[in-house]
């Protein structure tokens, strides 16, 4: 059940039967016409844009078609008012039955309530964290990962075939210098003292790893030359980093469907295929860049390279794919993957990446036009910076990483479930300020505690009932008599539950988890504001002592708010609280 979509299809079909009339000229498109809720919420229950979208097409003033909609749309009996404001928006108001029936259609719905089917099945690939395998997961990577996980999800439940995927980038050198540090980890297992020099990895985590290594190969390695030993700590220390992230997502509740390694991609002939498919399109050829824009390096001169024509494809300048040497360029490997991507025929490809690559995007996306013919949408989601404090102070340094902040430090100290919803709090491009107490704070201040209070203060009511005798389970309180909710806070309650199936629609569409998060912190706080009226006024708590069917009535509202805030926080990865401690 989707109420928006509902009167949106109404007011479709009523101008439809306009045009049959006459009242509108044929061939008018009605794609852009909407049902919403209006900014303010004294102007009615819902608003359309129809006259304002129409009119001009139509050539007609906006007011003369919201009116004459206006008049025909009154005659629904769901309709109690219909009002042209300002040029012609179009102001509508609902009877109060139609609030009252809708947290009973949420139970008989039960946790298909707000799901949809507008993906209709589109395969999706969403690409997430895809963090070096050199270290464990920073906090920087927690958000991508909270954020894409989340997306994954919202997606599915918006009726997409998703695939979760990570990009292991084992292809570069930053891998040898993880099998180097791992080999002075190896010497130092030995009884031996070592030194780190700039460039490697001191932090903590690897001895263990060192240790493995002693333990697997005795001292094979000692006194020789890395000749000997660099391709195989290689692989021994990748993988022994990826059991590491493996651990530190799962802590978060991430798991992948997929994980692609880049070193897939070398000498097995698919950056040469992806190449091949460009160059047959016409797009790789020989030439010499401009100078970069601003201040020129020293060190710079001209020369010719093998060069991606992705200005045909919305990019600023064109992008080299192979360097002087022959070898490939960094962005080489990365158009074999998403070439990869496309041959395994997914619809549409989402990346999330960290705010460092901006600079990313716009090559990116002309390689996946180019590789689709346009077919693949690809959308680069960037995940901005977030800053930690604890005690009013910036929080920066990890004993165990060296360097950073990890996941793990942050999901030991406050749990998955405040690190993901406080994660989502922000826009994925807008910093985060994280704060070790805040986040842990019983306020309402603290969204994830105001959120999971509402679901646990419903789940309170439902034992008292249940002890008190009352029948409190889903099939009763779909057949409970609402009637009797008339009261301000009742209905605002009904109206944001309303607006859940168009939330989902509208966060899937331009993927964007964080509504979910700031829809279900606005619903919380609209049970919240029932619960305190109920102090002050008896006739709206949810048990209404001596009087099974009012409470029974009451409590049906309330079970639905859980419906909709379990499903939310699902989403979301978080779970719902059935009491607080």
């Amino acid at each position: 059940m989707n109420l928006f979509a509902d009167l949106r299809a109404l007011v479709i079909e009523t101008l439809t039967t306009m045009t049959a009339e006459g009242t509108l000229p044929e061939g008018l498109e009605f794609a852009n016409v909407t049902v919403e809720p209006p900014r303010d919420p004294a102007h009615g229950d819902m608003a359309t844009n129809a006259a304002m979208v129409l009119a001009k097409p139509a050539r007609l003033k906006p007011r003369d078609i919201a009116e004459a909609l206006a008049s025909k749309l009154a005659d629904d009996a769901r309709i109690t008012s219909a009002e042209v404001a300002g040029p012609g928006f179009l102001n509508l108001r609902l009877d109060v039955s139609v609030w009252q029936a809708l947290p009973l259609a949420i139970l008989n719905a039960g946790t298909a309530y707000g799901r949809s089917d507008m993906g209709q099945g589109q395969k999706v690939n969403v690409e997430y964290v895809s963090a070096n395998p050199t270290g464990p997961l920073h906090v920087g990577h927690t958000r991508g990962a909270v954020f894409g996980d989340a997306l994954a999800s919202l997606l599915a439940y918006a009726g997409h075939d998703v695939t979760r995927e990570y990009y292991i980038n084992d292809g570069g050198a930053q891998v040898d210098v993880l099998a180097r540090s791992v080999y002075l980890r190896y010497l130092e297992a030995h009884g031996q003292e070592v030194e780190f020099p700039d460039g490697t990895y001191p932090g903590d985590y690897l001895v263990a790893v060192g240790e493995a290594l002693k333990d697997k190969v005795g001292d094979a390695y000692l006194d020789k030359g890395e000749q000997f030993w660099l391709a195989e700590i290689r692989e021994f220390a990748t993988e022994a980093m990826m059991d590491l992230i493996r651990a530190d997502l799962k802590m978060l509740g991430v798991e992948m469907d997929s994980f692609f390694s880049e070193k897939s991609l070398y000498g097995t002939g698919l950056i040469e295929a992806a190449i091949a498919d460009l160059d047959a399109k016409g797009l790789i050829y020989r030439g010499t860049l401009e100078p970069p824009k601003g201040k020129v390096p020293e060190d710079w001169e001209p020369r010719e390279q093998t060069l991606f024509r992705s200005t045909a494809h919305g990019d600023d300048v064109d992008r080299p794919i192979q360097k002087s040497d022959g070898g490939w360029t960094y962005f080489a490997p990365d158009i074999a993957y998403h070439y990869n991507k496309v041959t395994r025929g997914f619809d549409a490809l989402i990346d999330v990446f960290g705010a460092d690559h901006g600079g990313y995007v716009k090559r990116m996306k002309a390689a996946v036009s180019a590789l689709s013919d346009g077919k693949v949408p690809l959308d680069v989601k960037l995940t901005q910076l977030v800053k930690l404090y604890k005690n009013g102070e910036p929080f920066k340094m990890s004993k165990r990483a060296g360097t950073f902040v990890t996941l793990r430090d942050v999901v030991e100290q406050v749990g998955p479930d405040v690190t993901r919803f406080v994660m989502l709090t922000r826009k994925n491009d807008a910093t985060l300020d994280f704060d070790f107490d805040k986040v842990l704070e019983q306020s309402r201040e603290n969204p994830v505690f105001y959120v999971q209070y509402a679901h646990a203060r419903v789940c309170s009511v439902l034992r008292k009932a249940a002890q008190a005798g009352i029948a409190v389970d889903d099939a009763t309180l779909s057949a409970a008599d609402l009637s009797g909710l008339t009261h301000a806070s009742e209905l605002a309650v009904a109206k944001k539950l309303a607006e859940w199936p168009r939330l989902v629609e509208i966060a899937a569409r331009t993927h964007e988890p964080h509504r979910v998060a700031f829809y279900l912190y606005d619903l919380a706080s609209d049970l919240h504001a029932l619960w305190n009226r109920g102090n002050d006024e008896p006739s709206l708590r949810f048990l209404q002592e001596g009087d099974v069917a009012a409470s029974q009535s009451k409590i049906a509202l309330a079970r639905a708010v859980t419906v909709v805030i379990s499903a939310g926080l699902g989403i979301l990865g978080v779970s719902p609280a059935e009491e607080m401690r």
